[in-house]
Parts: structure tokens; sequence; C-alpha cells
């Protein structure tokens, strides 16, 4: 079975990857044919990285992972996102270790999506985020936070002991991405 974290910045691309990798996941494993049960979509990130509630959160889901580890399990953020919201916003490290040993003993991998560090890159990614999603607005940041939230998360990431891939993603959509990640996880 597949078990993937997508991480990265705010604007890398994570949902439009995941989207892709998805669509192949779900119709070849799907047993039913009734319900989606051929992959498992977490966006695990809804409002509680960065808070008093993430670690809780996290622990939480590491049980629902359990229960499903005979599924195809792809998340959207997990505890890389917790711990580089709390050093931006809290000025907190957060030591995630132990999690990190029960998500290598479930098969997870990391699969860090990045953007070249191009202020006309991340503006358009913006606007575009910003014509979906008219709320975002409200935590909206400028393109060279954006740059420099992606360098915590390469280090952060570095520091894990789960096994990553790590994508760029200046174009989009293109399915050299995809390609790469199903070749990685040998699909």
């Amino acid at each position: 079975m597949t078990h993937l974290i997508f991480e990265g910045a705010e604007m890398a691309g994570k949902s439009w990857v995941m989207s892709r990798v998805y669509n192949y996941l779900e119709p070849k494993y799907n047993q039913s044919g009734d319900i989606l049960d051929g992959c498992h979509w977490f966006n695990a990130d809804v409002g509680v990285y960065g808070t008093e509630f993430g670690s809780r959160v996290i622990k939480n889901y590491l049980r629902i992972f359990k229960v499903l580890e005979e599924k195809n399990i792809i998340v959207e953020k997990f505890h890389i996102s917790d711990l580089v919201y709390n050093q931006i916003y809290n000025n907190k490290n957060i030591n995630y270790k132990p999690q990190e040993q029960k998500l290598l003993e479930l098969g997870f991998k990391i699969i860090l999506i990045k953007f070249k560090p191009d202020e006309e890159l991340l503006e358009k990614r913006i606007q575009d985020r910003l014509n979906l999603y008219p709320h975002y607005k409200n935590i909206q940041k400028t393109p060279e936070w954006y740059i420099g939230q992606q360098g915590i998360y390469e280090k952060a990431i570095e520091s894990s002991i789960l096994p990553k891939l790590s994508i760029e993603t200046n174009v989009l959509p293109d399915k050299r991405y995809i390609e790469k990640i199903l070749g990685w996880i040998g699909e």
C-alpha cells in the first residue's frame, strides 16, 4: 500500500499534485465500485497546525492511519507543517520523532512540493488562489514570505527519518511530476 504525506509551503502546488496522484491510485485500487475506497485523502491542516491543537490532532490521525494501514493513504500537510507553523508563529520547536517512528513503521513517505523562488510565479499563484478561495485574503502573505516559509520546510524535511522525494512545480499542470512520484512509489 502507498502511504504519502505531501508537505511544502503554501502556493507550492500540493493540492494539484495530490489530485493527480489520487486520480491514479483511486481507480486502480477501488474495490467496491460504489464507494471511493481505493485511496483515502486527508486534508490534515484544517486550521489546527501552529495552534495548541496540532499535536493532539496529529496523534489522533496516527490512530486513524493505523486503522487504515492496509489502504492507500495520502495526506496533505501533517507533522512537518505543524512544526513549521509553530516555528514561524510561536517561535516554538516541536519534536515529532516518536510520531515519525510510527509513520515510518506504517510505511509513510514524504513528498516535498516546492516552487522556484520567483516572486512573479508566486504573485500568479496567489491570484489564482484568491480567485478560487476569496477568504484566503484573510491570511495572504507576500511572495517573499512564502519563499521564506519554503526554506523552513526544506530544513525540517532534511531532518526527517522518513523516505523523501522533492518535486519542484514551476509549471502547472505538468504530468512529469506525477510520473516521477508514481515511479518513486513503484506504480
